[in-house]
Order: C-alpha cells, then structure tokens, then sequence
C-alpha cells in the first residue's frame, strides 16, 4: 500500500498498517512516513531505497523499528539498505566510535564477533567466575546498556547516546527538580537506602559515578556533585566535621564511643553501614556489648538508638552554614 501525504487512498489504511490486529495492509511504500512520529510498534523490517544525508532523519526511521511488542511477538527488526544509508552507523556523531567494524565474506557468519576482552575485563572474568557483578540497567523501564562512559538507549523510538554523567543528572534532576527537593527527601527519609534504590530503578549506578568522581565520595556527594554542582566532600571529610563539632557532648561516654565508631564506620564504608542490622555485631562493637545491650543498656531502647542514628545522619549531611 502506498501510504503518502498526497494519497487519500493510503493515508485512510495508515491505522490499519498500525495496527498488529488487522491483516491488511502489512507493506507499506513511502518517502517520509517513517520520519514523522508513526507509532508502528511491529514494523519488522525497514527497506532504504533513497539516499539518506542527514543524521536526524537516519535515527528517525530506524528508530521505527526498535520498538518492543512483547504481545505481538516483536523482538527485532531488520534493516534493507540498498542506498548504503546504514553506513551512518559507523559516524562518530551517530553514538560514537564504533566498538568494532565487520565485514563479512560471502562464506563468513553474518554476526558479528564479540569484540576483545580488555586485559582489566579478563581478569575479572576470571576473579568472579565470568558475568557475576554485572548490572544490567533500565530507563524508563526500557534496557540501556553503558557504553564506557557513555550510554545508549532508545526513547520513544530514538536511538539516544550520552555521557552517563549527563544522563545521571538528567535522571536526578527528573526526580527531584532542585537541590533544596533533593536535600529535603535526603533528610526526611529514614533509610537512605530507599533514594539510592529508587535511583538505580531509573538507570543511575552509583558505583559508576563513583569511579568517574571518585571511590572516596559517598552517595551523597555523588548525587549533589553530578545532580547540582555542589562541591564534594569525601566520607571521611564529613565524619571528621561532625566530631570536631560539640554534638558529642549531650551523650554518655559510651555512646559516644558508639557513634564515634559508626562514623569511622561511615567513612570506610559509606552511609549504607549505618542503616545495617548487623553493624553492632562487628568489630569494634562486639566490645562494646552484644547488639542488644548496647541498643537498651547504652542508649535507652531502639527508640532512643534509632533517633540517635537519625540525629548522626542530620550532622553528617548538614548543609554548611546551616545551624
């Protein structure tokens, strides 16, 4: 069927081409319909007979092809190119250089091979076992792969391809709009945790910000850095800032021996440690009393013990200048 701006004909079968319920029509001849938003979740196969310059138009109509219909069965497509248009792959500005380029002999597979390991990537093969450690993320509930430190993903069709910092502050931003809605989650939260699972539901991996920002900044240094500009401070920056302030005092020496030890916890491990269970039952507080005798004995109650942990993480997370 030929479905163009000037067939009246054409243009009345377009929801029946859309459409995975009806039998009729199932091909489709056109010069633009592909480049203007059309919805055709089970187009398998896309035939290029027409030179294509721009790198726009390119993404837009293969990008019609990349859509997943479960129900329907749809899991790929394929490309027929007869114009040699899908040598825009291979442009730098399509999602950067191209992990590899291959070209098939008549008698060679069709599929390209995986390319070389990096000599760091064999040897995690072989400390973990081979794939264990491995994350795959999600964006909008749609798969993403990172890319070094770039990732690609399709949205609403289109093949997008950015630096991950840029695409975690996107997502952050998304989330929470500016730094005072971020600070004012952060701090109404009881188990930081939650924000950071949240977080890696919408693609950000915050050990991967870590690497680019570095290993010594906890979760939220990471997030205000990237999120917000916000100058970071290290883990063990902020621990220090809170036992140098007089906020000790108000506790008994036990407590304060307590929490003293949770800082230090803190700057090793990060905020994570804190909201622990089993925390207590670690060195140095296995010392100090089994779990339960420091939370009744030491601090009057898990009440009292949780309102200290609570009040702790106020102090660590206290926006300078703040009283």
């Amino acid at each position: 069927m030929r479905i163009t701006g000037d067939s009246v004909e054409g243009k009345a079968e377009l929801d029946n081409f859309i459409d995975p319920e009806n039998p009729f029509p199932v091909i489709a001849t056109t010069s633009e319909l592909l480049t203007t938003g059309v919805d055709a979740k089970t187009c398998k196969l896309i035939v290029l007979d027409k030179t294509i310059a721009s790198m726009t138009t390119f993404k837009q109509i293969i990008g019609r092809g990349t859509r997943i219909d479960e129900e329907n069965g749809k899991w790929f497509f394929t490309i027929m190119d007869f114009k040699k248009a899908t040598a825009l792959f291979r442009d730098p500005d399509f999602d950067g250089d191209p992990v590899v380029i291959y070209e098939p002999d008549d008698d060679d597979d069709p599929v390209p091979p995986d390319p070389p390991p990096d000599d760091d990537d064999t040897d995690d093969d072989d400390d973990d076992g081979g794939g264990e450690g491995i994350q795959k993320i999600r964006v909008s509930n749609v798969p993403a792969r990172i890319i070094a430190e770039r990732i690609s993903y399709y949205m609403d069709g289109n093949l997008i391809t950015e630096s991950y910092r840029d695409f975690s502050r996107k997502q952050i931003q998304a989330e929470y709009a500016s730094l005072d809605e971020f600070l004012y989650r952060w701090n109404s939260t009881k188990k930081k945790q939650a924000i950071i699972d949240e977080l890696e539901e919408h693609g950000i991996i915050l050990d991967n910000l870590a690497e680019e920002v570095g290993k010594e900044f906890g979760d939220f240094d990471l997030i205000c850095h990237i999120a917000y500009g916000q100058p970071p401070l290290t883990r063990k920056e902020r621990a220090n800032k809170v036992k140098k302030r007089d906020y000790f005092t108000k506790y008994g020496e036990q407590a304060r021996a307590v929490l003293t030890a949770l800082l230090d916890k803190y700057a090793d491990e990060g905020v994570g440690t804190l909201e622990s269970a089993k925390v207590l039952r670690l060195d140095p507080f296995k010392a100090m009393g089994t779990p339960v005798e420091i939370i009744n004995d030491i601090f009057g109650g898990k009440d009292k013990f949780d309102n200290a942990i609570l009040e702790l993480e106020q102090e660590l997370f206290r926006r300078e200048g703040s009283a």
